[in-house]
């Protein structure tokens, strides 16, 4: 019930990505492969809204747990991931940029082909959870209060316009957060949201910290089961979060010197 649960995070899956969105997009051929991987390996695939409510009520998981996340909400989800979860029975989350889909809410700022909302209904039909990803994709921990809570909320409105029901789980853009950031996500009324941090996810984060691990277009068969198996992270993951930590103080730093010339 407390042990670890790999969380895997993925972009756009296609076979001829835009160059901006290259390193993190998957082949449809690399995804299929990996999808076999935790099916002969005995995984049972969660969404983060089922993860979230087993460990804040206690319920036992499934034997090998596992998530399924897209983040931004590429096309090639539904073109290419949807058909293959499917085959396996896998569960998933997409978390989408609202502001970046195809459609009314459309502001621009897409690194590459978005789903349209048709297409997001047909993901959530077939058993595929919906969550938010905020409105414009920006650093959340840099944004000014106001603008915090709107990019947050405006998501969710949106969401809950379209589906019919409000989304319960949130990534945060470029896995960034502080404090006020998930206290912000809180008080929207989301229950769990997700991080990057490239190690397990645990009980023991929290519901607004858990902790993912990146599948970019270099992550090998044979690497993606060793991430999957939780076997040797730190190795794999070493330059992440070297640039993690990097990028946390530098951030920290911007925050504090917008506080202090804050009239």
């Amino acid at each position: 019930m407390n042990g670890p649960v790999p969380i895997l995070m993925y972009h756009d899956i296609d076979q001829a990505p835009f160059p901006e969105t290259r390193r993190l997009s998957v082949s449809p051929e690399a995804f299929a492969e990996q999808m076999a991987v935790l099916a002969d390996r005995g995984f049972t695939a969660l969404t983060t809204a089922e993860l979230g409510a087993a460990w804040r009520d206690g319920r036992p998981l499934p034997p090998r747990p596992v998530l399924i996340t897209f983040d931004d909400g590429y096309e090639g989800v539904h073109r290419y991931a949807l058909p293959v979860l499917a085959a396996h029975g896998f569960a998933a989350t997409v978390f989408v940029t609202t502001g970046w889909l195809r459609g009314p809410y459309d502001e621009s700022g897409a690194l590459g082909t978005m789903l349209d909302w048709d297409q997001v209904r047909e993901l959530a039909a077939a058993g595929v959870e919906i969550g938010g990803h905020a409105h414009t994709h920006p650093q959340l921990d840099q944004l000014d209060d106001h603008r915090l809570w709107s990019e947050t909320v405006r998501c969710k409105e949106i969401v809950a316009q379209e589906l019919g029901t409000p989304p319960v789980s949130f990534a945060y853009p470029y896995g960034y957060s502080s404090r006020r950031v998930r206290a912000t996500v809180r008080a929207a009324g989301f229950a769990q949201a997700l991080a990057v941090g490239n190690t397990a996810a645990r009980r023991r984060q929290g519901p607004y910290a858990l902790e993912r691990l990146t599948v970019r277009r270099s992550t090998r068969v044979e690497e993606f089961a060793r991430i999957v198996e939780l076997r040797a992270l730190g190795r794999t993951f070493a330059a992440d979060r070297a640039l993690t930590k990097g990028y946390a103080v530098l951030r920290r730093g911007r925050a504090a010197l917008r506080e202090v010339r804050r009239p």
